[in-house]
């Protein structure tokens, strides 16, 4: 599901379902107690007229389990569809640059009203429907009075019902009719809750991950040191099994080490360090963490012992202190500012008016794409994680900052397990172990010089200025 889609089920869902349960439930109830109390009463008066009139009620019975249904339907492709509007609004604000670059306001503009006109052809839709069954449900009462009026005329003339009676029951009878016919707006409005309650329903049922999301819950505290390995693990993504990601990939990270990954765009790099968070699972093999599966830990007290540094950093939009705070969120300020100068970022925080105070926008959009990045690199530091990923972590960085970056990372790294994803060659040759993917499989492996020395992909890769030589 997209994030528009989402967004709408929380809020535009919730809000309907919201009115169901305070105001159409009330409503409805009210109109109930009094057409059991009016038939109650009506009984009092006559059994004969009550009965006659409650012989009708069948019809509208039918008539209302049928329309309910359909009316159902109908409100869950409006929700649907108000889903979608949603989801073109947030995908357009969030890629603002690109509409204003590429100059497509027109286009964004005519395909918003073109879901708009969805929404209201489907509105209109429901309330030309929600209206006939208003006036059917009005005129079939008209006419169950109307046969009533006959009916009482006529025990009227026999001699079998008063004639104050009479009245007093007609005047019932209107009163019972009002709350019946009040029902139909009630029961629209009851149905269109019943179909955001169904959509959210869809979302509920949905697979999730087991992980903590309250504070009083408890999750072991891990200590890992951090022996990865991938043992023949193989990977495609549920909605195109026929492509492999991953195949037969048998990589390990010894406890304190740092591997990298190198290869062209697609080669799934990101994906193995995706796998290694547990974002996705492996469709055969195992990825082991110290000897143990990774699906036998506690994933929430695995992904704490975790730091990740990803290629395009999303900033959350409060302030500076916040975001780097997001890896430990009971960091005192001392923690915080400590990671900020091993991170480079100090300087340029501190040469803001509000300092760590300084809010960062919407995600991010206040700072510069090296700003984003070095805030990213404190978040980790500040976690001080037993395996640590990076992905691309300094490719946003000038030259003179990168170096001062890497000796803080360097630092980081020590003594902890790094998978490292990069195209600077800085980056890569002091790594342990290099592992050169390409579609998916690694075709070599070992440390920058045996692989210059075996001339293999690596070296290729190397020569072609694949690789950033800074």
């Amino acid at each position: 599901r997209r994030v528009g889609d989402l967004n709408s089920r929380v809020s535009a869902d919730i809000t309907a379902i919201q009115d169901v349960f305070t105001t159409t439930l009330a409503e409805l109830l009210r109109q109930i107690i009094i057409i059991v109390g009016g038939i109650l009463a009506l009984l009092y008066f006559s059994v004969t007229l009550t009965l006659l009139m409650l012989a009708t009620l069948p019809v509208m019975i039918i008539a209302a389990i049928l329309f309910g249904r359909f009316i159902r339907k109908l409100s869950k492709r409006t929700q649907d569809q108000v889903a979608e509007s949603n989801t073109i609004v947030q995908e357009t604000l969030t890629g603002i640059i690109s509409v204003k670059s590429f100059a497509n306001e027109a286009w964004e503009v005519v395909r918003y009203l073109n879901s708009i006109k969805d929404i209201r052809s489907l509105a209109m839709r429901g309330a030309i429907w929600r209206g006939a069954f208003a006036s059917f449900i009005i005129l079939f009462i008209f006419g169950a009075i109307t046969l009533v009026i006959f009916k009482g005329a006529e025990l009227m003339m026999e001699g079998g019902l008063a004639s104050e009676h009479f009245f007093t029951f007609l005047l019932m009878t209107g009163l019972v009719a009002g709350s019946i016919g009040g029902i139909a707006a009630q029961f629209s409005a009851l149905q269109r809750g019943l179909g955001a309650i169904e959509s959210l329903m869809e979302l509920m049922e949905e697979s999730r991950e087991e992980v903590v999301t309250r504070d009083d819950q408890a999750y072991p505290a891990l200590q890992l040191r951090g022996d990865v390995s991938f043992e023949d693990v193989h990977f495609h993504y549920a909605n195109r099994a026929d492509v492999n990601v991953l195949t037969g990939v048998n990589l390990r990270i010894e406890p304190g080490k740092r591997v990298a990954l190198v290869g062209p765009s697609g080669a799934g790099k990101s994906t193995i360090a995706s796998l290694l968070q547990r974002f996705h699972d492996a469709t055969a093999g195992v990825i082991k963490v110290d000897g143990q599966p990774l699906d036998q830990y506690d994933l929430t007290g695995y992904r704490k012992r975790i730091a990740f540094v990803p290629q395009e950093v999303i900033l959350f939009g409060g302030d500076i202190r916040s975001n780097i705070a997001y890896g430990k969120t009971d960091a005192s300020d001392a923690a915080i500012r400590s990671a900020a100068a091993q991170a480079n970022a100090l300087a340029f925080i501190e040469s803001f008016p509000d300092g760590f105070a300084t809010v960062v926008g919407e995600r991010g959009v206040q700072l510069s794409g090296g700003q984003r990045q070095r805030i990213a690199i404190a978040r980790a530091i500040l976690r001080d994680p037993d395996i640590l990923i990076l992905d691309e972590a300094t490719s946003a960085l000038d030259a003179s900052s990168e170096k001062e970056v890497q000796l803080a990372l360097d630092a980081l790294m020590k003594d902890r397990s790094s998978l490292i994803i990069a195209h600077r060659l800085s980056t890569i040759k002091n790594a342990d172990q290099i592992a050169v993917l390409s579609e998916g499989t690694i075709l070599e492996i070992g440390t920058h010089d045996t692989l210059i020395a075996g001339g293999g992909a690596y070296k290729k890769l190397v020569e072609n200025q694949e690789f950033d030589l800074a």
